[in-house]
């Protein structure tokens, strides 16, 4: 069986399919999804960038196809199912279509070298919204309320001085997986921190954690927090297990 899965999506969305998607993995499995996060997908035989396969054409422009579609004898795609002209495209080959909401169950993995915790906490204080950023000074206040060295997480376009940055989403959480704790908005980087094991407390303004909190056994979700209450999540999570896997704690 060679099976084909089809993955569009940001960060959080690709992470939280993860169980989804290995649970599907075939005697060979070929996945594509964005080009930043290939480097996630450790299970599949091989991956593509959707953006280097074609598929943007199909059913826009009239008699765009895509050959290697024709390679595989199952197809389950996330893209297009939203799109009937894509779906009228693709009707004659063997695809079924999963609805990118809500998000499947399972707490996702990521493989990563072990390495013992280091005694520093990592904080990203970016989101893809700026509705969803808690004010930058909040996280600079918890920082200094932390008993523990801080070092700061941006993007390659996210203005912070001093920051850490990788290029690369796998090295990012190879390094986050050797913190004590991690704090951050509700981001795709807070859901890659949860699917590595290290504490997390995420922090949501307007979205419902009961649906898009990371998920793991040392996940805080907090709703419009005070900084003493993230401080102290923080806290707490580097001092003791809680053995309550995704569960969400909301203030």
């Amino acid at each position: 069986m060679r099976r084909l899965l089809i993955r569009p999506g940001a960060i959080g969305d690709v992470i939280l399919s993860l169980p989804a998607l290995e649970a599907a993995k075939a005697d060979y499995t070929e996945v594509w999804a964005p080009r930043e996060k290939l480097p996630l997908i450790r299970f599949a035989d091989k991956t593509r960038a959707i953006a280097d396969t074609g598929l943007d054409l199909v059913g826009v422009v009239e008699g765009a196809s895509v050959t290697a579609l024709g390679e595989f004898n199952s197809i389950y795609s996330w893209y297009g199912a939203n799109r009937p002209e894509f779906r009228e495209a693709v009707r004659h080959l063997p695809f079924e279509f999963f609805p990118a909401l809500p998000p499947p169950p399972g707490i996702p993995r990521i493989a990563v070298p072990h390495a013992p915790r280091e005694d520093f906490a990592v904080i990203h204080p970016f989101a893809s919204s700026a509705v969803k950023r808690w004010p930058l000074e909040n996280f600079r206040a918890a920082a200094a309320a932390l008993a523990m060295p801080v070092r700061w997480c941006a993007g390659p376009d996210e203005p912070l001085d001093d920051a850490v940055r990788f290029s690369d989403l796998y090295e990012l959480a190879c390094w986050i997986s050797k913190a004590r704790v991690y704090i951050g908005n509700d981001s795709g980087i807070s859901h890659l921190a949860a699917a590595v094991a290290t504490p997390v407390v995420a922090i949501f303004l307007c979205t419902d954690p009961r649906v898009w909190s990371p998920r793991g056994e040392r996940v805080r979700a907090l709703v419009n927090p005070s900084v003493e209450e993230v401080a102290s999540a923080a806290l707490a999570l580097t001092q003791r297990r809680v053995d309550c896997p995704s569960h969400v704690v909301t203030i």
